[in-house]
């Protein structure tokens, strides 16, 4: 079964592709090879290669493999813990009863 292409926003797509970069620059500084990488990460390199270039496609999954591997896997629970937007929601609602 072929999965569906991801489309995201220009400006959303940035974000991704930010992050892709800081996770090469992370396996530089590291001075591991994307073989390294993704045989640790237990992906294919062209994965691994996806993941560098931001690709909307990739499973989390694959993402925090190769964030694991890089030491970086508490990063991952920076996502979405503050959800300032949810708290203001929740405020509202609150005020309104």
């Amino acid at each position: 079964m072929r999965s569906k292409k991801q489309i995201l926003f220009p400006k959303f797509q940035k974000i991704l592709e930010q992050m892709g970069e800081n996770i090469k620059l992370a396996r530089k500084r590291r001075k591991l090879t994307a073989i390294q990488v993704a045989e640790r990460a237990n992906i294919d390199r062209t994965t691994l290669y996806h993941i560098e270039k931001g690709n909307p496609s990739v499973s989390m999954g694959a993402y925090f493999n190769v964030l694991r591997v890089l030491g970086l896997q508490d990063d991952f629970l920076v996502l979405a813990s503050d959800d300032e937007m949810g708290r203001k929601l929740q405020d509202l609602e609150l005020i309104g009863k």
